[in-house]
């Protein structure tokens, strides 16, 4: 078998799909209180609720994409 299943720009995808994954699970650390009685309402921002999940799934989407799309005849 001479070609690679995965060509380059299918792995670069997948790397930056990957860094989408983990920048959205970056974004949605913190928001947390020391004191357990404290209602601490950074837990409900915009970027835990909508910036973070949206950077997870469209890590997912372009990883899915890097997976199927099928190369160019001349690509490796």
């Amino acid at each position: 078998m001479d070609k690679m299943p995965i060509t380059r720009k299918g792995l670069i995808m997948m790397l930056v799909g990957l860094a989408l994954m983990v920048l959205g699970y970056i974004l949605m650390t913190g928001g947390g209180s020391s004191d357990p009685q404290v209602f601490n309402y950074a837990m409900f921002d915009f970027r835990r609720l909508v910036l973070a999940p949206v950077s997870i799934v469209a890590g997912i989407i372009v990883i899915i994409v890097a997976i199927i799309r099928k190369p160019k005849e001349g690509e490796n």
